[in-house]
């Protein structure tokens, strides 16, 4: 393993360990910020004087994750990448997570570390909609915003709701868990069989940051199991869209090409109609989409997508 370290940063740097088959080509420090009681890990890139790029990262992942999408990036850029509460070296809440709260992290994060200018965020999946949301509530604070592979989620009739509540009681008293591996290795494996697009080394380098090592060598998920209970509420895809709708900043959809997402989102309907009726919503709004990629796109073609977010974030 290879140790890389900022000593003396008045930011908190940390010692950042990866395995020897990957090189960084731009190390990251690591900030610890209180966001709303929690303690917050953020994950930074680049010139702290250069301009802001907030990066932010889909369920059951890490802000490590952008790894190779910030070596691709010609920039310059101040990357800010959080891990979202309950994930990553962020801290776990008592209670559970409802989407609003990501929005307030956000919110907060935001406040603390680009209090005098809108900021350009992108965000993967999850913190896609999140960054959609935010944009939306806060539009002042969003310079432009480009979401990676999300577009909301599929739409839900309120009489799903009995069904959907008892779904969510149930799996609170049997609480959800995470199986744990007997290695780094077996984690890399996991990720693969997820993806066969990425690379071993690339695997390794986001295993040795998506779960820690026991003394034993055995490895566990930095992650709160109680992220897989299910939702309790059907969703308003009215809200969303007036959220949508009420965004003033430039924004980019980013498709990929093998994703699944869009067929999950439009349920009967055709895929490709169904991602056009949701950018609709969208006052400055456009799609692109990024050839031989699945969901995990900043995985597969980094520098493909390095090249569309230098071009529209520099705009």
């Amino acid at each position: 393993m290879t140790a890389l370290r900022n000593a003396g940063s008045a930011d908190g740097a940390v010692t950042l360990t990866v395995p020897p088959a990957v090189s960084l080509h731009v190390p990251s420090r690591s900030r610890y910020l209180d966001v709303r009681g929690l303690q917050y890990h953020v994950r930074t890139w680049g010139d702290p004087d250069a301009p802001k790029l907030f990066l932010l990262h889909g369920w059951m992942d890490v802000s490590a994750s952008f790894q190779f999408l910030v070596d691709a990036l010609q920039g310059p850029w101040h990357v800010l990448a959080p891990d979202w509460r309950g994930f990553g070296l962020s801290a776990t809440p008592q209670d559970g997570y409802w989407f609003q709260d990501y929005v307030g992290d956000l919110d907060a994060l935001t406040r603390a570390l680009s209090p005098d200018a809108p900021v350009c965020i992108a965000g993967h999946s999850l913190g896609a909609n999140v960054a959609m949301v935010f944009a939306g509530a806060r539009p002042a604070r969003v310079a432009r915003i480009a979401a990676l592979d999300g577009f909301g989620v599929p739409e839900e009739t309120p009489d799903r709701a009995p069904a959907k509540l008892a779904h969510w009681l149930d799996a609170l008293a049997h609480p959800p868990g995470f199986a744990g591996y007997r290695n780094l290795d077996a984690v890399a494996d996991r990720l693969c069989k997820n993806n066969p697009r990425l690379a071993r080394d690339r695997a390794l380098f986001i295993a040795a940051h998506w779960a820690s090592v026991a003394p034993d060598g055995t490895a566990t998920l930095r992650a709160d199991p109680k992220h897989k209970l299910p939702f309790p509420t059907t969703t308003r895809m009215e809200d969303m869209v007036a959220l949508w709708r009420a965004i003033e900043a430039p924004t980019l959809w980013v498709a990929a090409a093998e994703s699944h997402i869009a067929g999950w989102l439009a349920g009967e309907r055709d895929p490709a109609l169904e991602v056009a009726r949701r950018i609709a919503y969208l006052r400055h709004g456009r799609l692109e989409t990024i050839a031989d990629a699945g969901h995990m796109l900043h995985h597969d073609q980094p520098v493909a997508l390095a090249r569309l977010l230098d071009s529209f974030f520099a705009a």
